[in-house]
């Protein structure tokens, strides 16, 4: 049956059952008048009757039987008679002798009489059925004065069953009937409690309550087994119609979240069936404990407003779920579902209660896109110059392959690290620039690591989850730790490029140092014979070599071999022939072997650094390259050096004849004079910038220049006519320290400065987003602005009590188990692309 077939045979049903509570005029006839031997006689035992006792000649009942007789099809539904008794006048019996009995109604059930009502508080229909409904529900309803009443109500039902608490101004008004009539179908499976006190409603919590109108609350008291906490209490929003309750109630036994696992077009629940929206929030399987907690908050939140599903993108083959992190669907028929990209969920729960605001954050969303095309024709100098934001505003739409790379959370993080020998955890920012573009980086390095084992790679977005990286001391955006079996960790601190993260994991699979036992071992290491784990790995390698005698130099050794981890392949050796070792390549110990390519030249120098931190600096100085390639990665260890640099410009890979002498020169002179290097502008185009900067424009190549950036700025230019021969190279340098050559240029002793000034994303995040609710750690409120990810949380007075999937954990109120974000909602700044 399709679903507009069900919805519509289910309102249908619905209305035959509600239409019974219509009273209709012209059911006079249906009035049975019996003398009173004919009524008591009929009277059958469990069956109510509603009585009037009169005589013929009592002209001021005739108002009163108008309204009983109206009366009469209403309570017939409820399987209530109505009789209208004549009494002789001769007649002196109970009901019949005395004229002020003749102002009185009488409800039997059976032949026992259960109440008595004067005419005058049965003054219309609503009040006939209200009043004989709650007389003979006196049991099932209970009536409640005092607060302290309906608590020992709501905890003699807490664990068992829910409650009904309705509000009316005054009995027998069509409020009251209402609820008796609910009360007479839904009384088995809710306990119904009334009350007529204002003052009792204001008790509930209600902060200005409207004393003049009915008030209908669902307390769920079912799953509230604490006697100390209050049952959660859902208001009715509608008037208190036989309808609107109806409604209310099924919609409260309704699945607080429905799970789905299909096409949010052919779903359909009983709120779409009521004429009531469906929110779906969007999740997956790495969070799927926060997202359901995050649905139920919502749920919670927009109960008898809208439904609440949870749909995994893992099991639906939908293209525009990777785009959106909420779906809307409507009842109306043939609209659509709408997908959509919202930040927390204020925004969820104003998109239901404000149904413009759907068309509203489509038209943002369209205007967003529109900018970002404008922006590619539109170089505007008014914004952020920022090469990083630009590359992340440029691909921010470009689906990043993260399938290879866990995703934790405050739940999985601690039990995620002691599954794997190691494992590698990225700690970003999904609103930070540097963190995306990182973010990128790393999914690349997932790639070149696929299938290597005892090694994982995970990501935690702080945005998200601030308690996770509070507790691990993430203080800048974007960290990344290598964690062994969740006990020791260390950092990297070195560049972000996809190359350097990559060699940064995989060293740090073996120990540094390498502790060596035999000579063999030694000599193979310095072959290049590394463990299994670094055999595609190719690095010059540094071997401390320690006799007995020499414990101080080899303890500052291994504590440069802790700070260097990661970074450099160090081995050790001080058994008893370490002396034979070192002999063999004429140093004594304490030394240091450098291996380099491959054990091909191995090259020993004596260690006279005693301090962990000199051997660092020294073993980081003759690593570096002897006649090194500059590129962007490695340009700042060389800045570090403060030395003048002697640099070859080259349009590509530099000829063997150049490439020889300048090694000459390198290794000719004491290396602590300059640093002699080259640049391939063909590898490196920025080279091209540079060459701008010190020229007008960029001479023929190859080129060699002299610039000493840390004393005065000059550029001296070789001379072009001259071959570059160490001997013509050296002659030169001589001119240059007599002060015969003239500089070909003066770099400006300015600092290098962004054209504008930075954006200040706290005041930035403080005027657009004064209050974004959070994950915190261990309690569920809202957090504070980015700025302190894993600052102090307020705790947040929810109006009612917390559900059990509260109590474990916070109620997700930000959507970050959906889509993930790889951009800010704010809008990025233009771009322009001058270095």
């Amino acid at each position: 049956m399709s679903a507009q077939k069900i919805r519509w045979v289910s309102s249908f049903s619905f209305l035959l059952f509600c239409a019974s509570s219509i009273p209709r005029r012209g059911s006079a006839r249906l009035l049975q008048e019996l003398s009173p031997q004919e009524y008591f006689s009929s009277l059958q035992a469990g069956r109510a009757s509603l009585a009037y006792f009169s005589h013929n000649a009592s002209p001021g009942a005739q108002p009163f039987l108008e309204q009983i007789e109206n009366s009469v099809e209403a309570l017939q539904d409820y399987g209530i008679s109505v009789v209208k008794v004549n009494c002789p006048k001769e007649d002196v019996s109970r009901y019949c002798g005395k004229e002020n009995t003749l102002r009185k109604a009488y409800l039997f059930r059976g032949n026992m009489l259960i109440r008595e009502f004067p005419t005058d508080a049965l003054f219309d229909v609503n009040s006939v059925v209200a009043n004989v409904l709650f007389a003979l529900l006196f049991n099932e309803v209970k009536y409640v004065e005092t607060l302290a009443d309906l608590q020992n109500i709501e905890n003699a039902l807490k664990g068992r069953s829910n409650m009904v608490f309705a509000y009316v101004p005054a009995t027998g008004t069509a409020e009251h009937r209402a609820v008796m009539e609910a009360a007479f179908v839904y009384g088995t499976v809710h306990q119904f409690v009334l009350t007529t006190e204002a003052t009792l409603l204001r008790d509930t919590g209600d902060d200005e309550p409207d004393v003049s109108s009915a008030r209908l609350l669902f307390c769920h008291c079912q799953q509230a087994t604490d006697l100390a906490q209050p049952c959660r209490r859902t208001a009715m929003g509608q008037a208190l119609t036989m309808l609107n309750i109806h409604r209310h109630l099924k919609l409260m036994g309704a699945p607080l979240v429905t799970e789905v696992a299909e096409d949010p077009e052919k779903v359909s629940t009983v709120h779409l069936q009521l004429g009531l929206p469906l929110v779906f929030i969007l999740s997956q399987k790495e969070t799927y404990e926060a997202d359901r907690r995050t649905a139920e908050f919502v749920a919670w939140q927009l109960l008898g407003k809208a439904g609440v599903a949870l749909l995994s993108r893992d099991l639906v083959d939908l293209n525009i779920l990777l785009q959106s992190n909420v779906a809307l669907k409507t009842p109306d028929e043939g609209v659509p579902v709408k997908y959509l990209v919202l930040e927390d969920t204020d925004e969820v729960i104003t998109l239901v209660e404000d149904k413009s605001k759907v068309g509203q954050i489509q038209e943002e969303e369209e205007e967003e896109d529109q900018e970002d095309e404008d922006e590619k024709e539109n170089n505007n100098q008014d914004i952020q110059d920022d090469q990083v934001v630009e590359a992340v505003s440029r691909d921010k739409k470009r689906e990043l392959p993260l399938e290879q790379i866990l995703v934790l959370t405050e739940e999985t993080f601690h039990s995620a690290l002691l599954e794997t020998a190691r494992t590698v955890v990225l700690f970003y920012a999904s609103w930070e620039a540097v963190s995306l573009a990182v973010l990128r980086s790393y999914t690349e390095v997932a790639d070149h690591l696929k299938g290597t084992q005892g090694v994982l790679l995970a990501q935690v977005n702080c945005w998200d989850w601030p308690g996770v990286c509070t507790k691990e001391n993430v203080t800048q955006f974007p960290t990344i730790k290598i964690y062994e079996k969740g006990e020791r960790w260390v950092m990297y601190d070195g560049m972000w490029g996809t190359e350097e993260l990559t060699s940064f994991i995989i060293l740090n699979q073996v120990s540094c140092p390498l502790k060596l036992a035999t000579i063999e071992e030694a000599e193979g290491y310095l072959r290049g014979e590394f463990p299994s784990e670094l055999s595609s790995y190719h690095h010059t390698s540094v071997l401390g070599v320690f006799s007995t005698a020499t414990n101080e130099a080899r303890e500052a050794f291994e504590g440069a071999g802790n700070i260097l981890s990661g970074h450099v392949t160090m081995g050790m050796y001080f058994e008893d022939d370490a002396l034979a070792l070192s002999r063999k390549y004429a140093v004594s110990p304490p030394a240091l072997l450098l291996a380099r390519s491959g054990g091909r030249s191995v090259e020993g120098i004596a260690l006279s650094k005693q301090s962990a931190q000199d051997m660092v600096q020294m073993i980081r100085y003759e690593l570096l390259d002897v006649f090194p390639e500059i590129t962007v990665q490695n340009l700042p260890r060389y800045l570090q050096l403060r030395k003048p640099f002697l640099i070859l410009f080259s349009d590509g890979d530099i000829g063997e004849m150049e490439s020889k002498e300048m090694l000459k020169l390198a290794k000719g002179r004491p290396r602590q004079a300059f640093v002699a290097c080259w640049l391939n502008l063909k590898k490196t185009p920025v080279g091209r910038g540079v060459l701008k900067v010190y020229f007008a424009a960029v001479p023929s190549l190859p080129l060699l220049l002299w610039v000493n950036l840390h004393a005065g700025g000059q550029v001296f230019q070789f001379p072009s006519e001259q071959t570059v021969t160490e001997m013509n190279v050296l002659s030169w340098l001589e001119r240059l320290k007599a002060g015969l050559e003239v500089p070909s240029s003066t770099l400006s002793e300015e600092d290098w400065k962004p054209p504008l000034p930075a954006y200040d994303f706290l005041q930035m995040m403080e005027t657009a987003v004064p209050e974004v609710p959070l994950h915190p750690s261990h309690s569920h409120g809202d957090m504070p602005a980015p700025e302190n990810p894993g600052g102090d949380t307020t705790i947040r007075e929810e109006p009612s009590q917390e559900t059990k999937a509260e109590k474990g954990g916070s109620p997700g109120r930000d959507l970050r188990g959906t889509a993930p974000r790889l951009a800010a909602r704010e809008k990025q700044g233009k771009r322009h692309s001058e270095l």
